[in-house]
């Protein structure tokens, strides 16, 4: 959500790759909002935690010379992911960090992405294409029907939806590797 408060809406589409999502994207008359832009994102939380066990997130992402600090609260789920949003534009990253950091927060955890938006002027939503170091996402925010609307659209079914964040993935996809987590990052950018 862009804006200074509201509520998030969204889901997430697992891809084969950024490749099928960009035909895919073409073939239903979605259009670029936003060029693909480099985001790195680090969470922040309380050393004991108290974010995490309250289902809550503070993150700084900086991406295409825009830094913007947010708080999304506990999720609630139902066929998407609804949970409040506040968000504010930053000037400066690296002293919002050392200013969380002064107040009890920590780097908890860092991810990066490649992001393109897509939309239809006068639609209430975004298709963000997402290239992670765990796959290819689309991410549908918006108003609930939008989103279910634009999923058919675009061949989705409702048991396709994701709704967990990319930290979870991240988790998920370790487990699976057998690997141990750490900051889900590029090791070289694509």
């Amino acid at each position: 959500m862009s804006g200074a408060a509201g509520r998030e809406v969204e889901i997430k589409l697992r891809l084969a790759g950024a490749a099928d999502g960009r035909r895919l994207l073409q073939t239903t008359g979605l259009g670029i909002l936003t060029p693909r832009v480099f985001e790195t994102n680090v969470l922040f939380d309380t050393p004991e935690g108290r974010l995490r066990e309250g289902r809550s997130l503070l993150r700084v992402r900086q991406a295409g010379g825009r830094a913007v600090l947010t708080f999304k609260g506990p999720a609630q789920y139902i066929r998407h992911k609804s949970r409040e949003e506040l968000e504010i534009e930053l000037s400066d990253a690296q002293a919002a960090a050392q200013i969380l950091e002064r107040l009890g927060f920590r780097p908890v955890f860092r991810y990066e992405k490649y992001r393109t938006e897509y939309g239809e002027a006068g639609q209430p939503g975004v298709v963000s294409l997402d290239e992670t170091p765990i796959g290819d996402f689309l991410e549908l925010e918006g108003a609930p029907e939008w989103i279910d609307r634009t999923a058919a659209r675009l061949g989705f079914r409702e048991p396709d939806y994701l709704t967990a964040s990319y930290a979870t993935l991240y988790l998920e996809w370790c487990r699976e590797r057998g690997l141990a987590p750490g900051d889900m990052v590029f090791t070289a950018r694509p």
